[in-house]
């Protein structure tokens, strides 16, 4: 007897599924998690939550008519398994890497991704704008958002479902409870509960009281009405949800598949007022080293799928993040007024490590950038030194605050920006290209760019120096160069930077970690007979306006390398010079940015090659700006 075809091999497009049976569907769940598990193997990125929504992700597609009804995934790192259930999986060992599949949800992906994600809390605002168009143009299709706890702790997911009831009657929202313990133990009981408050005969039922409550005055409707969502959110909790105007079903196992199939298909069917459908899952389940590792393997490298060990290369020097973390450690040693501030992301920026030397000044404010920035204004007014840790993408989000809430105050917070420039498999979502520019832009900021780890441990002291008004530094993703850093770190004048290496025709100026290629760039220009300065800027604000108009005096051409977008560093130096009259003496001025696109993930070194931002880009800048004539003299005197 030949052996029977898997079930996954048959699933071209999710609707193949709506024909199967609960007992398929557990099946289909087995395979698509081990499918999950051997390709992440073989690319590594976000394991634990993929595995966690395995079974939810086959009833959504079984229950829902995607890619008409709209499904869309917050964050999307969970969403692994619905790329290999919508017609992906011939490409999902192309993950994360270059030319392959994003690591999130993507709209030029496919079609079964109705709305790109990589930012946590925007699924519930989202789906509301797709209920809202759906509404206006008259269609009956289902609009789902599944939100993850940890993405229920921002504000946003809470405004929208504040606007929802007033916006919409039919939106179900999942929530994917996996990490917080805010549910009470589940079972068969409440898996029973969720389905008859769900059903078609309660909703009957509930009509109907609704129906003869309505020939009574306004007053005794509303006592009803309130008694009926209390007497339920006894039973079943979620009566802060209901407060908000959902519907509250829950909370379910999620990786119950008969429980989820029955509340999936009664929550679809509701379509008066929105439903919150309250799940419980388990991040890393059914693989056993995620479920016994203390992050459920949440972001992995390659790993052996059998022993679950990553194929992690030893590193030659600590992460930028590391020297970071140690050298606020140090500070705080000497100050007891340094406090640490990051939203959600611990180990991210090294605050963990800080938090357990000193946990009392140690804050984590959850997913929630705009309250980090206006807390740490808050200690910052009262006295306090604190260094708000936050990815540069993410940072993005409190913006507002920063300039409101800090820079119009000139309250002294430190902005420690990690994962500056291109991030690599991350892709665009998390490229940390735009805070030169947004950040320059405000009075009274100080902002600075490490070149290396030293440097990196000398902003950290100047950062703690500045108490009259804010502060940012920035530093990349991975580890640094191996130089030497200080056992006792000191404060750098505030605005100058370095002449690194003396020469005569071109100038390289740069600001932040591509200083090595700068300098590997002059080598190159040496062999062909050009001398080359190399310069390291340290700040982009205050500028170092002597260095860069002696630049500008000695040199033919003076080249700014940054890894940021335009209207960043290289436009503060070009206004420089022209505020002084230095362009009108012939100078050539190239700046040197990453490009004005949103660039795909790759490998970093091969995303900086393609920004022009490596050595050869550099050398290839400087040759264009000096022009053929020079650099033909300069190849005769070579």
């Amino acid at each position: 007897m030949p052996p029977k075809t898997p079930l996954l091999d048959q699933v071209s497009a999710p609707a193949i599924t709506r024909g199967f049976t609960v007992s398929q569907l557990k099946t289909l769940a087995d395979e698509l998690r081990l499918e999950t598990i051997d390709a992440v193997s073989q690319t590594g990125g976000h394991l634990g939550a993929g595995l966690g929504v395995v079974e939810l992700t086959v009833a959504l597609h079984h229950v829902y008519e995607t890619p008409r009804d709209i499904l869309i995934w917050d964050v999307g790192h969970q969403a692994y398994p619905h790329k290999i259930l919508t017609g992906r999986r011939d490409r999902i060992r192309t993950l994360r890497q270059g030319g392959g599949l994003s690591g999130f949800t993507k709209r030029a992906e496919s079609e079964f991704d109705p709305f790109g994600a990589a930012h946590a809390s925007t699924s519930i605002s989202a789906a509301l704008g797709f209920c809202a168009a759906r509404d206006h143009a008259g269609r009956d299709n289902r609009v789902v958002a599944v939100i993850g706890d940890g993405s229920m702790s921002a504000g946003m997911a809470y405004e929208a479902m504040n606007n929802a009831a007033e916006t919409t009657k039919q939106l179900t929202v999942i929530l994917n409870d996996n990490d917080m313990s805010i549910a009470p133990p589940v079972g068969g009981m409440s898996a029973y509960m969720a389905r008859l408050v769900s059903g078609g005969g309660y909703q009957s039922l509930r009509n109907l009281g609704k129906s003869v409550a309505k020939a009574f005055p306004r007053p005794i409707q509303e006592v009803a009405r309130k008694a009926e969502e209390y007497a339920r959110g006894m039973v079943t909790g979620g009566t802060l949800f209901e407060e908000l105007g959902f519907y509250y079903v829950g909370p379910i196992d999620g990786h119950d598949m008969e429980a989820l199939v029955a509340v999936l298909k009664n929550a679809r069917d509701i379509v008066d007022r929105p439903v919150l459908v309250h799940v419980v899952t388990q991040k890393g389940k059914g693989y056993g080293p995620a479920e016994s590792a203390a992050d459920k393997h949440h972001a992995v490298v390659k790993f052996d799928v059998v022993t679950g060990q990553q194929a992690k290369a030893q590193a030659k020097a600590p992460s930028y993040t590391k020297v970071f973390a140690t050298e606020l450690i140090k500070q705080a040693h000497l100050d007891p007024t340094i406090c640490a501030i990051t939203a959600a992301m611990p180990s991210g920026t090294g605050l963990d490590l800080f938090g357990q030397v000193f946990p009392d000044r140690t804050y984590d404010v959850g997913i929630a950038e705009q309250h980090a920035v206006t807390f740490a204004a808050g200690l910052a007014a009262d006295g306090m030194k604190p260094f708000a840790a936050i990815y540069s993408t993410f940072l993005q989000r409190g913006y507002d605050q920063v300039v409101h809430d800090v820079a119009i105050q000139g309250l002294p917070v430190r902005f420690a920006i990690d994962r500056a420039g291109l991030v690599g498999a991350d892709g665009p979502t998390h490229a940390g290209s735009f805070d030169v520019g947004f950040m320059g832009a405000l009075p009274g900021m100080v902002l600075m760019a490490a070149a290396d780890e030293a440097e990196l441990a000398h902003m950290v002291a100047t950062a703690a120096a500045i108490d009259d008004r804010p502060s940012a530094f920035r530093y990349p993703r991975g580890e640094g160069t191996g130089v030497a850093i200080p056992e006792h770190a000191t404060p750098l004048e505030i605005g100058k930077g370095r002449i690194v290496r003396e020469g005569t025709a071109v100038a390289l100026l740069s600001f932040g970690t591509r200083l090595p290629e700068c300098l590997r760039a002059a080598d190159m220009l040496g062999a062909r007979g050009l001398s080359a300065t190399v310069a390291d800027a340290r700040f982009a604000k205050p500028l170092d306006i002597d260095l860069v108009l002696r630049l500008a005096r000695e040199h033919e051409a003076l080249i700014t390398i940054e890894e940021g977008a335009m209207g960043g560093f290289g436009a503060f130096v070009l206004e420089a010079l022209a505020r002084h009259g230095a362009l009108d003496r012939g100078l050539k001025v190239r700046t040197l940015t990453l490009p004005d696109i949103f660039q795909d993930h790759d490998k970093p070194e091969i995303m900086y090659a393609q920004a022009g931002l490596d050595a050869e880009g550099v050398v290839r800048a400087a040759l264009s700006a000096l022009g053929a004539d020079v650099v033909a003299a300069a190849g005769r005197r070579a």
